[in-house]
């Protein structure tokens, strides 16, 4: 039932529903919705089951098809994004104009923010390498190696899709035994390489250990063909932040790159000739030694205490 607007749960499952998706000061985990077209290939079918397993928890896999053109209408997207709560979503076909397609997206309010299409042209499945694989879960590092990441406009957002849809939940600290899941992206010759490490630590005789990489998959060499980029004015409300979240600012209190804390103090001014020192016989005051220095002229009796002795 809905008054004004505003929709009242009937029973406690529907509220508890209703306040998970409900806005808030620290928004939840991103979600990821995999699903395939109406045409699919072997590769694309296998690719979106690897891409699901790195994801899992964090992901809903469709298994039956839909046959949806994002670029031409997002309706059918939005919809299915509301109807599963994710903000993130990854579209998979195949034809003949555009074989083995995927299409990496991102939302905002349930509106398609940016898309970025991309085919591939070579796949290396999970199974296909037999290696042990990382833990369902684990939170992997993300390395982006290529100028073109830098400097070109798409494929800097890319990037930053790429680092939304992978990154997976925010945490305050992790331990070192739990890194160890590596994704690197390569930008180079007008393709991104997508390679997925297993970290290996390894003695080395002392406190540090060795560190070697091994390849698990899944292995992808994409090329980017269509984008659907959002403009300027809906990206910066996009990443707008409420005031709740932002962090206050502390006066006269600064970091420096490595991160190390400096604070500055205001003092007022002091007065040295009340500091207090060591008494030593050095540094005694003779009599009429501060007559002298307040500029007053030492009588005949304080001018002979004055005078040195031969």
């Amino acid at each position: 039932m809905a008054v004004d607007g505003v929709v009242k749960p009937k029973t406690r499952r529907a509220k508890r529903f209703l306040e998970d998706r409900a806005p808030k000061l620290v928004e939840n985990s991103k979600n990821a919705m995999i699903m395939k077209g109406g045409n699919t290939s072997e590769t694309i079918t296998q690719a979106l089951r690897d891409i699901y397993a790195i994801k899992k928890p964090n992901a809903v896999l469709y298994k039956k098809k839909n046959i949806v053109r994002p670029f031409e209408d997002s309706t059918s997207l939005e919809f299915f994004s509301k109807k599963t709560d994710c903000s993130l979503f990854l579209f998979g076909s195949h034809n003949k104009k555009r074989p083995n397609n995927l299409v990496f997206g991102r939302m905002f309010d349930f509106h398609v923010l940016d898309m970025f299409e991309l085919g591939v042209e070579k796949f290396v499945s999970l199974k296909d390498i037999k290696n042990n694989k990382c833990a369902e879960g684990t939170k992997p590092l993300l390395v982006f190696a290529g100028e073109l990441f830098d400097s070109d406009n798409e494929l800097s957002r890319l990037r930053n899709v790429l680092t939304d849809f992978f990154r997976g939940p925010n945490i305050s600290a992790v331990r070192l035994a739990g890194l160890e899941h590596v994704l690197h992206f390569t930008a180079a010759d007008g393709k991104i390489y997508m390679r997925s490490y297993r970290v290996l630590l390894k003695k080395s005789g002392c406190r540090t250990p060795r560190v070697e990489l091994e390849e698990i998959g899944p292995s992808f060499d994409l090329v980017l063909r269509r984008t659907h980029l959002a403009s300027d004015d809906l990206y910066r409300t996009a990443h707008r932040q409420p005031k709740g979240v932002k962090p206050k600012k502390k006066k006269n209190i600064s970091h420096d790159t490595f991160g190390t804390k400096f604070g500055r103090l205001h003092m007022q001014k002091q007065d040295l000739d009340k500091l207090q020192t060591r008494k030593m016989k050095g540094l005694r005051k003779r009599r009429g030694q501060g007559a002298s220095e307040n500029g007053e002229t030492p009588s005949p009796k304080q001018a002979r205490t004055q005078e040195p002795l031969s």
